[in-house]
């Protein structure tokens, strides 16, 4: 299946210059939205995850099913104050300023595998950051997985060694 059929691309969004990749034509598609997570479960089964992680929020609509389908845990990575237990955090640059991600302090343990799934790999700044939360915790990142690989940002090469899987590049 080419899913990027089923991919929108709204340009000038959200602002100009900006080629949009809108996945809500994709997940309204019920056989598309299947397809596409049993195509991510596929790849990501031969890294033996214990859990997968997804970042806010559009990560939670791929990395859910994913971790469903693979019978294993979902643990959601967080924006600072949206997690209610105690959390573990990571600051990173942004091109103009900076963000933090969080997960619950006992969501993840030393040496447990873990992959990252998410909607879209970009520049990787997001991925980069997650990963060092994961292995702040101890635990190992097994590989990360997307729907959709924007390659002429070099997203994949910011993320070093990593292995790497996406559906979709544009």
């Amino acid at each position: 299946m080419d899913f990027k059929d089923h991919i929108r691309v709204i340009e000038d969004f959200p602002k100009s210059g900006i080629s949009f990749k809108d996945i809500t034509t994709l997940l309204k598609n019920g056989e598309v939205y299947r397809a596409a997570v049993d195509a991510l479960v596929e790849q990501i089964r031969p890294w033996k995850p214990e859990l997968i992680l997804g970042p806010e929020a559009r990560g939670f609509l791929l990395g859910a099913p994913v971790a469903y389908a693979l019978g294993i845990g979902f643990v959601p990575v967080r924006k600072p104050g949206k997690l209610p237990g105690e959390a573990v955090s990571e600051t990173y640059e942004l091109e103009y300023g900076s963000d933090t991600l969080e997960v619950h302090a006992d969501a993840l343990h030393a040496g447990q595998r873990v992959v990252i799934v998410d909607d879209l790999l970009a520049t990787g700044g997001t991925m980069l950051a997650t990963a060092r939360l994961v292995e702040k915790t101890g635990a190992r990142v097994m590989g990360m997985s997307f729907l959709i690989e924007l390659a002429e940002l070099e997203g994949r090469e910011k993320l070093g060694t990593y292995p790497i899987f996406s559906l979709v590049q544009y």
